[in-house]
């Protein structure tokens, strides 16, 4: 579904749990849902792990609307990782094919990626391991939207064979902006 689709779903969700879209903002109730499959989260799963009254609100919500996408036979874009990286998980033939047709991984702006992501871009780089990503972790800016900066940050761990390649120069900036920037980030 695109994100009208997802839209109306969502507000269809909202009035079967019987909340009020002033309380339960659409937008609101769909990043939480969405945050949550990154996370690679059920509906059953972020429910279980919620203790608050909008959270548990939200878990209703959530019930709902995959019961819609069920029902009208639909996906939405976070159930494209989900998915995945279920299928990755309970069809180990289906990931053996993907990772024979893959053999080489390329990921750019990899801090920037969520959990479901990197589950899905690890799962296929294990077995020939030959994953290149590129990013700088000073320029995480998508958490918001679940980028999780471990991933970059641990990178070295997850692939301790890994060479690294820092690209020192910038061709984009002048000198005073650089030094202006490298100061605000060590700050």
């Amino acid at each position: 579904y695109d994100s009208s689709d997802q839209e109306r779903l969502i507000k269809e969700s909202i009035k079967a749990a019987d909340l009020s879209t002033t309380n339960f903002p659409p937008g609101t109730c769909h990043g939480a849902i969405s945050n949550a499959k990154n996370k690679l989260l059920s509906a059953e799963q972020f429910a279980q792990a919620q203790s608050d009254f909008f959270a548990r609100n939200i878990a209703k919500v959530y019930r709902n609307y995959e019961r819609l996408l069920k029902q009208n036979n639909a996906l939405d874009f976070d159930d494209l990782l989900l998915r995945t990286a279920q299928a990755f998980r309970d069809h180990p033939d289906v990931l053996s094919e993907l990772q024979d047709r893959f053999q080489y991984i390329l990921i750019d702006e990899y801090q920037d990626t969520n959990h479901a992501q990197y589950v899905v871009a690890h799962a296929l780089a294990m077995k020939h391991r030959n994953i290149c990503v590129v990013g700088d972790p000073d320029q995480s800016i998508y958490a918001w939207r679940g980028a999780d900066i471990k991933n970059i940050l641990d990178f070295e761990t997850d692939y301790p064979d890994a060479k690294i390649v820092k690209l020192e120069q910038n061709y984009r900036s002048t000198k005073t902006i650089l030094e202006i920037a490298s100061r605000i980030i060590d700050n």
